[in-house]
């Protein structure tokens, strides 16, 4: 039995698998909490790489100064959006439902629908309803729950990186351990391998949505579309959806586009995603992915459906990212972070 152990402690390869089918393990039990560890992995992965930027350029500057000041400014910036911003993103969002209720009550519509009318009957029409009343009910349970998650995760980062050095010191120790060394080594492996793949993915879509947004509200705007800032947020929350995401986008635009000026206006809004996604598809990606993190379409659209599947909605923003960690421990396409721009985990595994 002791020799076993100690063949199976020896072979790297075949623990390493068990670690990785443990974390697995680990991770859909807690399956629950997904959007808890999700969200704190996220900021604190971007404050952490933040105080390593500052750092560079200052380096005596102190860990915790960067933290206490970034969170005050986070916390300031959070409450000037809910008092100031979220009222007039309400007010849009009401306007653009009124927009969409204004295109189906058209001229163009009614006959559509009026010839819809005749193929639905009444009782259909009560269940869609009755499930439209439910659907709304679980979002406005999940919002709740994603907001306690959300707040949970910035305090949680808060404290790791309040304490990011001892953070550090301490996590070393578990490295050292005589009879588990050996997990804890793997653990800090696929870590380190986590970081530098989805990191790197996540950031880079991060940036791209920045830009595929900033591109679609300066179009909007000489359009002279309504509720600007509302279609905006929709527009970035899709653009984190790597590919698809534009795509998914046209339609509730094109919906706006033909209640404020009819087909010409579709057709402007048509051409403005072709070249936002022929954009993002040759230069943008390109550019923030640095060519070796990038998916032939075909891969990415079947990543992006299975994981939909498996994971719901956090699995359209995970799923490429997750596919890429799988291919860089595979070997298949290795994922390396650059030097001087990226944040990689220490050879110990630690931030």
């Amino acid at each position: 039995m002791l020799n076993s152990w100690k063949k199976f402690t020896a072979n790297i390869s075949l623990h390493r698998l068990v670690v990785l089918c443990l974390i697995i393990g680990v991770l859909y039990l807690a399956r629950g909490m997904m959007n808890l560890i999700l969200f704190t992995f996220i900021f604190t992965y971007l404050i952490v790489h933040w105080i390593r930027l500052l750092q560079r350029f200052i380096p005596k500057l102190p860990a915790i100064v960067i933290v206490l000041f970034t969170y005050a400014l986070l916390i300031w910036g959070l409450y000037y959006v809910v008092t100031d911003y979220l009222p007039l993103l309400v007010e849009q969002i009401v306007k653009m439902v009124n927009s969409l209720i204004n295109f189906y009550q058209s001229k163009d519509m009614r006959g559509a629908m009026h010839w819809l009318n005749q193929y639905v009957s009444n009782k259909t029409i009560i269940a869609q309803a009755k499930h439209g009343m439910k659907l709304a009910v679980d979002t406005l349970t999940s919002l709740g729950t994603v907001t306690f998650a959300f707040v949970m995760s910035l305090i949680l980062s808060f404290f790791y990186t309040i304490e990011l050095d001892q953070m550090n010191a301490f996590s070393r120790q578990f490295l050292t351990s005589p009879s588990l060394g050996w997990l804890f080594k793997d653990v800090a492996y696929y870590g380190k391998k986590f970081v530098n793949t989805f990191g790197v993915v996540l950031e880079a879509q991060f940036f791209i949505a920045i830009c595929n947004t900033v591109i679609t509200m300066v179009c909007l705007t000489f359009m002279k579309m309504p509720q600007i800032f509302a279609l905006g947020l929709m527009v970035f929350i899709l653009s984190l959806v790597p590919v698809a995401g534009v795509i998914i986008s046209l339609v509730p635009l094109s919906m706006v586009a033909y209640s404020v000026g009819g087909l010409r206006y579709v057709l402007y809004i048509l051409v403005m995603v072709i070249a936002i996604h022929t954009l993002e598809a040759y230069v943008l990606n390109p550019k923030f992915m640095a060519s070796r993190t990038e998916l032939p379409i075909f891969y990415t659209f079947v990543v992006l459906l299975v994981s939909e599947h498996l994971f719901g909605t956090w699995g359209l923003i995970v799923g490429v990212p997750v596919f890429t960690f799988f291919l860089d421990i595979c070997g298949v396409k290795p994922i390396r972070a650059h030097k001087g721009k990226r944040l990689a985990k220490r050879d110990d595994g630690t931030l």
